[in-house]
Formats: structure tokens, sequence, C-alpha cells
């Protein structure tokens, strides 16, 4: 088949049908396209366990500068001044904290108190740790309560943007 006439059978045939004739197609190594085009659906971005983790460690950076006490060296400073740091850090951890997760004991009971448990089955680990003289099967009746834990009951975390969570806190640059 000559260019020529390939031409002049392409041009008329996509004119009134819109569709390019078969063997022009394979013969120029097209392929042939479906009518209806298939969607392209978007994906949600995805999401991995630690995007959570540095979510809340952007948070109390940036309500609290935690991350900042943290990695300050206070061996230097005087307690009374490490003391008055804390008290504020404290107080602003806390509020950033309860305005993103509601914690509630895992244990709601008097910490020095003694807790029933099921003596049959050892408790879960993920909710319970045991201390002290722990039998080696796991399994015991009751044991006094050390530290009631806690639980996320909801967390409402800020939806992610395109930023980089891998950084904490941006540099600050003040421009003078």
């Amino acid at each position: 088949m000559s260019r020529i006439s390939a031409a002049f059978r392409s041009f008329f045939s996509l004119l009134f049908s819109g569709v390019l004739p078969e063997d022009i197609a394979r013969a120029f190594g097209f392929a042939k396209v479906t009518a209806t085009p298939v969607p392209v659906q978007n994906e949600p971005p995805k999401v991995n366990a630690s995007d959570g983790a540095l979510q809340i460690l952007h948070i109390l950076q940036r309500d609290a500068r935690l991350i900042d006490f943290l990695m300050e060296d206070i061996g230097n400073y005087a307690d009374d001044q490490i003391g008055a740091a804390v008290r504020t850090l404290h107080s602003d951890c806390r509020a950033s904290l309860s305005r993103h997760v509601t914690l509630i004991p895992v244990i709601d009971g008097v910490e020095g108190t003694h807790q029933k448990l099921d003596a049959t089955k050892a408790p879960d680990p993920s909710q319970i740790k045991l201390i002290g003289n722990v039998p080696a099967n796991g399994k015991v009746p009751g044991a006094t309560l050390r530290h009631r834990g806690w639980k996320a009951s909801t967390v409402q975390l800020p939806a992610l943007g395109k930023q980089d969570l891998s950084v904490i806190a941006p540099a600050e640059l003040e421009v003078e």
C-alpha cells in the first residue's frame, strides 16, 4: 500500500467514522484505542505508620518546643532554672497532646490497690505488663496496681499535607 493511498484512506476514515483503519494502524505500529477510555483513579497517598509519630513530634515541637528541650544539654543549668522550664514545657505539651489525643487508663483503678485478674490465662502483654515475682506461665489471680497505663481512645491529627514529615521543625532564619 502506498503512503498516499494510506493517507487518503486514513483522512476520510477519521473524517467520517472517527476511527483509523485497523490495517493502517497495524502497518504504522499504532495500537487500537478503545472507544471508552478507562478513567484513571488517583490513589490516596500511602501513609506509613511512622507518619503519625512524626506528626505528634512536630506538634509537640511546634506548640511546646519539646525537641529543643530534649536536645539541649541541661547539665550546666541550675535545678531552679530547669524546674521553671519544665513547668512551662509540661503545661504546653499537655495542652497540645490533649487537643489531638484522648487518653484513658488501661485499668481504671487506684494505684497501690489490689487488682483481680483472670487466673486461667496470662494477661495481654500489650495491655498489662506483669512486674515483680511473675510465674513462668504468666498466670496470676491478681496483683498490686503500680501504674494504670494509658491508651488512646481517640486520635485526631490534622490532615497530612505535602510537607516532608521527616522535618520535625524547620530551621528559623530571622531577616533583619
